[in-house]
């Protein structure tokens, strides 16, 4: 029931309530006035009929002129409501005579009794009875009484129906008109009422209604219209109060949906890490769908004193707004004594919607309205802070919930920009040596198979040059690592300016280059490598003490299809070549006769007959590499190198191994391996980690599989504590033979590890794709951490990325302790090198 038809009915109910009440105590009234008055009247009137009785009596009236008083005075009253009659007591008729009249009743009788006035009320009659007594001067004609005897009585009866009967007539006619006007003020005030509930409930309700959102919430304002009712002014109070109430710890559902989305946004694919700005700037449209955000910042420390400012806009801002958001930033890491030495800032601005109208805010804006993290010990390649501009700030709730967005914001941007940074790093230098910039060894060979293609379809040739450094050892051992790497560059640069546009200038590894010299026959590689002979002898650096250092070149040439159609075997021939220039004397060109193809062949054929022999014979000889633990400092783990005994001499693996490959004996090999390495370990009570090398072809092979699950099961060494490598530059042409083979590899209880990462194209690609339980880094990157920023930042790099994926790192070539110390304090895992321990047949204690 609403509140006006209560009211209403209400109304009604006490408007009827309150006439027929007054209807009926005004009747009462009316009767006991008029019975009252009848009283008085007939008092009134007895007496006056007693005061002209007297006065007559006084003259010594006569009977005739009594009864003529007594007549006169019924007629005066017949036609009134009122009837006077006169009594004779027995005393005055004794003397006087009796005269016509009613018989005494009661009320007659009770009054000649005792001489008092007497009155009754008998249904619409009012009687009063007036004895008559006798007085002193009555004596004269009354000698038959004494003073205070009764004489007589007068009767007056009044019948009062009438008056009462009109009263209430008039009384009920004049409510009846008094009603309607009754009943409109009750309906203005009904109406007047309504009025004022109406519009504050009204008011309460469409603010309620547009409460969609916290925002809202804040917006909500019930004061402004009072309903005017002490009692409905609380109940409004006490909703403004629960408002405020709200305002504090309400949050907005939008907001807490957003937050929890972010979680899911922590599954960061390739894609998204490919694509790393786009998907901040969906982010950034994220934000504005539960608040309005023009900006979002974040800031990445890329060296010691460089800083990447990567600035998202919702809207394209104007020039003077970017201005004040980049003038902010800087004003806030300056306040912080850890940036405050802040040098170099590189500054990009991304958009998220382009178009439309120009954001445009003023410098109070920016100043208040920016809320930001800043990391305390930022790492180089790692986020350094994270902003928001708002509008919200101002809501405490809002405020804490925008809190945990940014922090949450803060591990998502800078993972994706970190995981963006360490995959660009990787494949920057899956493709170039990280020392010189040069092509790397894993380009080199996917150069020299495309390149073979190319020749064969345009039936030409080309040029290969192995190229190798005389007596570079004396240099590093002289002068130092730091001045090695010096000269290794300036012999880079050297080459470089001698060598075509088209020509690929590679470093293979060590002090070792290669060049392919496409559309080039034997003549003209022979005068681009006597080019690049001078060239050799034209590097030189200057030490540390003054000395000047400089070296020469010994280079061996091959040409396609000339001296081999296959990459490896033209690699081999020019190997082979450039041996010959060293054993004729250094700094020379060795240009092959037909005699040396012929003894080159001659020389693989020779290999390929001793690698059988020595399988056969299981000449193979295991050495073993320690691994050490670097922060604890202990020994965990030993690497099995493969050699073979020759005459009393070791051949190491990489002059047997491709060759292995080639005649297909490579999964032979390494069984034989294995098992003579796992004998020895059990037999000596190894109880640590065992790495094994497998070469991808080898794994492709059903029969390999199940010998190697026989010779480890025989060995009795747990699966858990052998580790499989495969070597991340080799060339797998069927990724998911392999890929399903490591993982039935792991379902058994093996661990893997990735060896040289960092040196092929597919680093980031096996770390997503295959189950790494260990990465082992180039050593290239290693051995001059303490020398190249460069370097450091790309093994820190490698190091943050594996552990963020829960995988141990090993560093490769540790050779100085002043390495193991710097890796030591990097946090990295294990390390590997001869610092640590050379390859030996016998295990180190």
């Amino acid at each position: 029931m609403k509140i006006r038809t209560f009211v209403l009915l209400t109304s009604m109910l006490v408007g009827l309530s309150f006439f027929g009440g007054s209807y009926w105590a005004v009747s009462r009234a009316f009767d006991s006035t008029v019975r009252d008055h009848a009283r008085e009247g007939a008092n009134t009137m007895a007496r006056m009929a007693f005061v002209s009785m007297y006065e007559l009596m006084s003259t010594g009236w006569r009977r005739a002129q009594v009864e003529r008083f007594l007549q006169g005075m019924r007629d005066a009253t017949r036609d009134s409501n009122a009837t006077v009659e006169i009594y004779r007591g027995p005393k005055v008729e004794a003397v006087f005579g009796a005269i016509e009249q009613p018989p005494l009743d009661a009320l007659l009788q009770q009054g000649f009794a005792t001489g008092q006035p007497q009155e009754s009320v008998q249904g619409p009659f009012v009687r009063f009875v007036y004895p008559l007594r006798a007085e002193a001067r009555c004596l004269r004609c009354h000698d038959n009484v004494e003073e205070g005897d009764v004489l007589g009585a007068i009767e007056v009866r009044q019948n009062v129906s009438g008056l009462v009967e009109q009263a209430r007539g008039e009384f009920f006619w004049s409510l009846v008109i008094l009603m309607p006007l009754g009943l409109f003020l009750a309906l203005g005030a009904v109406w007047w009422v309504n009025n004022r509930l109406e519009g504050a409930l009204r008011h309460v309700e469409e603010g309620v209604a547009g409460v969609n959102a916290i925002a809202d919430l804040r917006k909500l304002e019930l004061h402004s219209r009072r309903p005017g009712f002490a009692e409905l002014t609380r109940i409004v109070c006490a909703i403004e109060e629960l408002v405020e109430k709200l305002r504090a710890v309400a949050v907005d559902k939008d907001m807490l949906k957003f937050e929890i989305g972010l979680l899911e946004k922590f599954v960061i694919t390739s894609d998204i890490i490919r694509d790393w700005t786009e998907y901040v700037n969906h982010l950034v449209v994220d934000i504005n769908k539960v608040m309005n955000a023009h900006v979002l910042f974040s800031i990445f420390q890329i060296d010691d004193e460089l800083f990447d400012l990567e600035i998202f806009w919702y809207r394209e801002p104007t020039a003077a707004t970017k201005a004040r958001v980049e003038k902010h930033i800087r004003d806030v890491l300056k306040q912080n004594p850890r940036f405050s030495v802040i040098t170099s800032f590189t500054i990009n601005h991304h958009v998220a919607k382009p178009g439309g109208e120009k954001v445009e805010l003023a410098e109070e804006e920016v100043q208040l309205r920016v809320k930001s993290f800043f990391v305390d010990t930022p790492k180089i390649g790692g986020i350094v802070g994270i902003g928001v501009q708002a509008d919200e700030l101002e809501d405490d709730t809002r405020h804490l919930v925008l809190d945990s967005v940014l922090s949450t914001l803060l591990n998502v941007v800078g993972s994706v920009k970190a995981i963006y940074k360490y995959t660009k790093d990787l494949e920057y230098y899956a493709t170039r040596d990280p020392l010189t910039d040069l092509f790397n060894q894993r380009v080199f060979w996917e150069m020299v198979g495309y390149e073979v293609d190319r020749s064969v379809r345009h039936n030409e040739h080309f040029g290969l040059l192995l190229i190798d450094l005389d007596n570079f050892k004396l240099v590093n051992d002289n002068y130092g690592h730091a001045v090695g790497d010096k000269f290794l560059q300036s012999f880079a640069r050297e080459v470089k300016g001698v060598l075509r546009s088209g020509d690929i200038f590679a470093r293979y590894g060590g002090d070792e280059f290669v060049v392919i010299l496409p559309e080039a026959d034997l003549e003209e590689t022979s005068i681009i490598a006597q080019r690049i002979l001078d060239a050799s002898r034209a590097s030189c650096i200057t030490a540390d003490n003054g000395d000047m250092v400089n070296g020469t070149a010994s280079i061996g040439l091959a040409i396609y299809p000339d001296h081999a159609t296959e990459p490896k075997d033209l690699f081999l021939f020019a190997d082979n070549m450039m041996y010959k220039a060293k054993a004729e004397g250094k700094e020379r060109v060795a240009i092959p006769t037909a005699e040396d193809v012929m003894e080159v062949f001659r020389d693989i054929s020779q290999k390929s007959v001793t690698i059988l022999k020595a399988i056969d014979e299981k000449r193979l000889v295991p050495f073993f590499q320690p691994i050490l633990d670097v922060q604890a400092g202990k020994v965990v783990g030993y690497e099995v190198l493969s050699r073979i005994e020759v005459d009393g001499e070791i051949m190491r693996a990489d002059e047997f191994v491709e060759i292995a490959e080639k005649i297909g004996v490579i999964h032979r090999l390494d069984c034989l391996v294995i098992e003579l390495a796992l004998k020895k370990l059990a037999a000596e009570g190894h109880d640590g980690y065992v790495f094994l090398n497998l070469s991808p072809r080898a794994m492709v092979l059903n029969e390999f599989s199940l010998s190697l699950r026989q010779i480890v099961a025989e060995s009795g060494i747990p699966p858990e504590r052998i580790v499989f490598e495969i070597t991340e530059r080799d060339t797998v042409k069927n990724l998911s033979l392999m890929e399903r083979f490591l993982n039935d590899l792991k379902f058994d209880g093996f661990k893997l590890a990735i060896d040289d990462f960092g040196s092929g194209f597919s680093s980031f690609h096996y770390l997503r794709r295959f189950p790494v339980d260990f990465l082992k880094v180039e050593g290239d990157f290693v051995v001059n951490i303490l020398n190249s920023t460069k370097d450091r930042a790309f093994v820190q790099s490698m190091q943050s990325l594996a552990h963020e994926l829960g995988i141990q790192v090993i560093a490769e070539f540790v050779e100085t302790q002043e390495v193991l110390d710097e890796l030591k304090q990097m946090g990295m895992d294990m390390a590997q090198g001869y610092h640590i321990g050379r390859p030996d047949r016998n295990i180190l204690s």
